[in-house]
C-alpha cells in the first residue's frame, strides 16, 4: 500500500501529516479541548506532554509502516484538531478518526476533514471500503459520517480498549464503498454542472 498525500486541503480546512514540531500546538489543543474530549477519548484522561510526544513519535512510525497515516486540522495555520486514516479492518478497508477544538466545532470543519481523508483513502490502491465508527451515545459524530453519505451498517458491543465516561460501550459502524463514493462524486460533479451550466463529461470519476 502506498503512502497517501503528507497535505490534504478541502474547502476551508488543511490536513497535514503530524511532526515532532508541533508538539506545542497539540500539547495546548488538547489541554483547551480536555472537557470536550474526555468524555469520548479514553486517553484524554491520561493526557500530558510526554503522552503528547508519544502520540507524534507513534504517528512517525505508523506512517512509516503504512499501518496509518496521522494529520494535524489546521486552518490559517493553527493546530484545530486531529484526524487520520487507519488498517484497522482486515485488507481492502480504512476507518477514519476525528476530533476538533471545541472552539472550531459547529462550522462542518470536521465534515470537511474526513471529505479530504476519504477522496485520499479511494485513491490509494486496494481500498474498497472506508468505515466511521463511535460510540452510540456521541451521536455527532455520526453526523458526519451521515452527511457525507455513509451508510450505518451495524452496532456492536464494544470489545477493545477501555470505555471513555460518556460513552455506553456500544461501536455504530458507518461505511462507505468505493462504488458508492464514485456514485456520489459523479452525482455532486453532476449537480455542479447544472448550477454552472456546463454539461459533464463521461469519463471516469475519481
Amino acid at each position: 500500500m502506498e503512502e497517501p498525500a503528507e497535505s490534504l486541503i478541502s474547502d476551508q480546512v488543511e490536513l497535514r501529516r503530524w511532526r515532532m514540531s508541533d508538539l506545542d500546538a497539540l500539547e495546548r489543543a488538547i489541554y483547551e479541548s480536555l472537557d470536550h474530549l474526555v468524555p469520548w477519548m479514553p486517553w484524554a484522561a491520561d493526557s500530558g506532554r510526554q503522552q503528547t510526544s508519544d502520540f507524534l513519535a507513534r504517528n512517525q512510525d505508523e506512517w512509516e509502516t503504512r499501518q496509518a497515516f496521522g494529520y494535524a486540522i489546521t486552518s490559517d495555520a493553527a493546530v484545530i484538531g486531529s484526524c487520520g486514516l487507519m488498517r484497522r479492518i482486515g485488507a481492502g478497508g480504512l476507518d477514519i478518526g476525528y476530533w476538533l477544538h471545541p472552539h472550531w466545532t459547529g462550522r462542518g470543519l470536521a465534515t470537511m476533514a474526513a471529505a479530504a481523508l476519504v477522496r485520499q483513502g479511494f485513491q490509494l490502491a486496494g481500498i474498497d471500503r472506508i468505515e466511521i465508527h463511535h460510540d452510540a451515545a456521541n451521536p455527532a459524530s455520526g453526523s458526519v459520517a451521515r452527511r457525507l453519505g455513509f451508510t450505518e451498517v451495524e452496532r456492536i458491543r464494544a470489545t477493545e480498549g477501555p470505555v471513555a465516561p460518556g460513552e455506553l460501550g456500544i461501536d455504530v459502524i458507518w461505511r462507505m464503498t468505493a462504488d458508492q463514493w464514485k456514485q456520489r462524486s459523479y452525482f455532486l460533479l453532476a449537480e455542479t454542472a447544472r448550477e454552472s451550466g456546463v454539461r459533464p463529461g463521461r469519463g471516469r470519476c475519481r
